[in-house]
């Protein structure tokens, strides 16, 4: 990997065909180098044992039970971070939030906001793209609880930062929840972006802006806990992905420096 650059407002987007065509093959790269890992024996130990002992509903299906990349439009300014995969949901299909009522509830806000071509994400290959938006997770195997430890964590967050880095033109990061929120200012951090002292913390709606570095912007997490209590209504969720618009729209038109 070359030295990583900062992913910051102003820098040039991806723009000849050679290196877009670059930058897609070292995405295709990494995919293959994360779903291949085994370092972190509870997590490999929880997806494989998910997969072998299938939810009813899902008998007849052959799990993923892998690590899941990231998906999306490689020349995306958004970049959405979540937690982890659902068991029987990415940990099932092999494309991360797809196949269970997160899922259900992120893609259908991201069509109605112009993200996504359609409101569904059943498996891969069923037609889904994303136009300017690409979504990864912290962690990329399904954890037990759903509950990854910080060690779990700390292991895995390099695949993400190396994502960030051949994302090259994300403008704005959209934590779902507040462990993706401290797994992004980590992402920073690693790459020497001064954070703040106290840290600053995850609120809903909450805007972060920092120097030579993508924006953060906050949401609560589409998980049920959330989006059955009210916490999150689609309103809500639609409201913060027009945010993330905007702030993307503000981004690409600031100064080269």
């Amino acid at each position: 990997m070359s030295a990583p650059g900062r992913a910051g407002r102003g820098s040039p987007p991806c723009a000849t065909p050679a290196a877009r065509s670059e930058r897609v093959e070292r995405l295709a790269e990494l995919e293959r180098e994360i779903v291949s890992c085994r370092a972190c024996p509870r997590l490999v130990a929880w997806r494989e044992l998910v997969a072998r002992e299938k939810r009813a509903a899902f008998a007849d299906e052959t799990y993923w039970g892998r690590p899941i990349p990231g998906f999306g439009d490689p020349a995306a300014r958004l970049l959405i971070l979540g937690l982890a995969p659902a068991a029987h949901g990415a940990n099932r299909t092999g494309r991360v939030f797809t196949g269970d009522r997160s899922g259900d509830f992120l893609f259908a806000a991201l069509h109605r906001t112009g993200f996504a071509n359609q409101p569904t994400s059943r498996h891969a290959g069923d037609g889904l793209t994303l136009r300017d938006a690409w979504i990864t997770a912290s962690v990329r195997c399904a954890p037990p609880a759903n509950k990854p430890t910080p060690a779990e964590r700390d292991t895995c967050l390099p695949f993400a930062a190396r994502e960030l880095e051949l994302l090259a033109d994300v403008r704005v990061i959209l934590c779902l929840g507040a462990f993706a929120w401290d797994a992004a200012l980590r992402l920073l951090a690693a790459r020497a972006v001064a954070i703040p002292r106290p840290r600053p913390r995850f609120a809903h709606a909450a805007e972060l802006e920092l120097p030579d570095a993508p924006l953060l912007l906050g949401v609560f997490h589409p998980s049920q806990q959330n989006t059955f209590t009210g916490r999150l209504t689609g309103a809500m969720l639609d409201d913060v992905l027009r945010q993330a618009r905007a702030l993307v729209q503000r981004e690409r038109g600031a100064k080269i420096s």
